[in-house]
């Protein structure tokens, strides 16, 4: 090694000695010390239960790289002090561990959590990590033990959580529990994947994980998180509904089955037929197929530059961009035609945004249902409509339809392979008006891929029905209709302009119109 490489090296490793001594890291162990016991005081980390870690806030150190201080495992939380503490690199490896203390006191142990807790780190650039084993986190879980998901809206402590205001449906993604913490790695990961928005992941049976940029974020969020599961627990035992924004009484028939999507918005009550929903799709079902490719994925082609320039600094954005950069090196690992290298953060603002410009235009041009480009297509599409250079486009029939359905006490959701936001915003800017007031919920790939039959029993399972043959599914894709009808769905395929020609003898009914349902 040459003599300046050496100084150098020597200068590094002088600098992380000072920086796991100083006060950022010291600051950091006494604050999880300190939150712990406030936690144990609302039951979210008794009989050892729960975890929580912090990044060592230094200015001078890259978030990316700043040192990790986390609780350890099987202790009384509330008695713990600083130096019991552990200290992990930002890649995860134990670089200071706490002395053993005499008996009773159990040998130290890092958290069974330190795996699930790297994912947030690593996954979400988070500055905190909160896990908890809230009574009410546990309990909520199990309203309907099949839902992946837990949905809530109309709830003011919603606006307390990330990206969410009080009008915005709150999805909390639920994985399964297993013996040993360690074996949520890899569905926790999954989940964070699959739900860009979240900030937070339920464990039926168990507990909460919560992440935020800083500590602050992170416990603001988690407090409001339980308020909300609480308050849900509480509105189910009042027969109250908290999945609409009415939040009208809970069918009772139902009640002990599945109560966490019962209640319907708009004046729509128990079904008077025996079809209890409707699920519809949207391309070439209720919007004309050229309306997506000729007015839509164009605007957002053509917007794509603009819009990240212009918001490059905004907290959506930034997620925006994360979402992206991780598709792109999965896409460059397994070759996929038309990704190309993301420059980095520190080549400049034009060299980044012209380098997610190209791969956004690959992805646009190869159709790709993938999250990180619906969901950006989702917010370029948002500020089209608000400054009124888009309007939704629907069928004719379809706004008398989602009239009579509602009428008919029948709940009408959409899914479509377009972000929940983006089909928000389609129905609500319609030449016809607002239409979301005749609909229900919206679905979207986080809920699975259309074409699996899967994706359809999670529907069936979050609507509560009693079969899923009380659910009417309409689309214009046959292998949707395949997995619909797999997974016991009714299903009729759609026939509009426009739409891709059908084999012969495929055995489903077919209409040109919803007048003729």
């Amino acid at each position: 090694m040459s003599t300046g490489g050496a100084e150098s090296a020597a200068a590094e490793a002088m600098a992380s000695e000072a920086y796991l001594a100083g006060d950022a890291v010291r600051e950091a162990r006494e604050l999880v010390a300190e939150l712990c016991r406030h936690f144990y005081l609302q039951g979210w980390v008794t009989g050892t239960g729960g975890s929580i870690t912090v990044k060592a806030n230094d200015p001078t150190v890259p978030l990316a790289q700043q040192l990790i201080v986390m609780s350890p495992s099987g202790v009384q939380k509330e008695r713990m002090a600083a130096e019991d503490m552990y200290v992990m690199s930002a890649e995860g490896k134990v670089i200071s561990a706490p002395v053993a203390k005499p008996w009773p006191h159990k040998h130290p142990k890092c958290s069974d959590c330190a795996p699930l807790f790297m994912k947030s780190y690593l996954m979400r650039g988070a500055g905190a990590v909160i896990h908890s084993h809230g009574m009410e986190t546990c309990m909520a879980t199990m309203l309907n033990p099949g839902a992946k998901e837990f949905r809530m809206t109309h709830m003011e402590m919603i606006k307390g959580i990330k990206g969410h205001g009080y009008t915005d449906e709150l999805v909390i993604p639920i994985i399964e529990n297993t013996p040993y913490e360690y074996e949520l790695t890899d569905s926790l990961a999954e989940a964070i994947a699959a739900y860009p928005k979240a900030t937070a992941v339920l464990v039926r049976n168990h507990g909460i994980y919560v992440w935020g940029d800083s500590w602050i974020n992170a416990k603001t969020q988690a407090e409001c998180y339980h308020y909300l599961l609480d308050a849900a627990m509480k509105m189910y035992q009042l027969g109250i509904d908290w999945t609409t924004p009415e939040h009208g009484p809970i069918n009772s028939a139902k009640r002990l089955r599945s109560v966490a999507s019962l209640g319907v918005p708009n004046g729509c009550h128990t079904a008077k037929s025996s079809k209890h929903c409707v699920v519809l799709d949207i391309e070439g079902t209720t919007t004309p197929i050229s309306f997506v490719t000729d007015v839509m994925f164009p605007y957002a082609r053509d917007n794509v530059r603009k819009h990240l320039t212009s918001t490059y600094d905004s907290e959506e954005t930034k997620e925006d961009i994360k979402l992206l950069r991780i598709q792109v090196e999965e896409d460059l690992k397994i070759g996929v035609v038309g990704a190309t290298p993301v420059a980095p953060d520190d080549a400049g603002k034009e060299e980044v945004v012209s380098s997610l410009v190209a791969n956004v235009e690959a992805m646009i041009k190869a159709d790709r249902k993938i999250t990180s480009l619906k969901q950006l297509q989702g917010h370029i599409w948002r500020t089209g409509f608000e400054r009124k250079e888009l309007k939704g486009v629907v069928f004719e029939d379809v706004p008398e339809a989602l009239k009579n359905w509602q009428s008919q006490g029948m709940k009408v959701y959409i899914y479509s392979s377009g972000s929940r936001e983006a089909q928000r915003l389609l129905f609500g800017h319609t030449s016809y008006g607002d239409l979301r007031q005749f609909l229900c919920g919206f679905f979207d790939t986080t809920t699975g891929n259309k074409r699996e039959a899967r994706s359809y029993f999670e529907i069936s399972q979050s609507l509560g029905v009693d079969n899923p043959s009380q659910i009417l599914f309409i689309t214009d894709v046959l292998q949707e209709a395949v997995a619909a009808k797999s997974a016991g769905f009714e299903v009729i395929i759609s026939i509009r302009p426009g739409n891709a020609p059908l084999p012969a003898n495929h055995g489903f009914r077919t209409i040109s119109s919803f007048s003729e349902i």
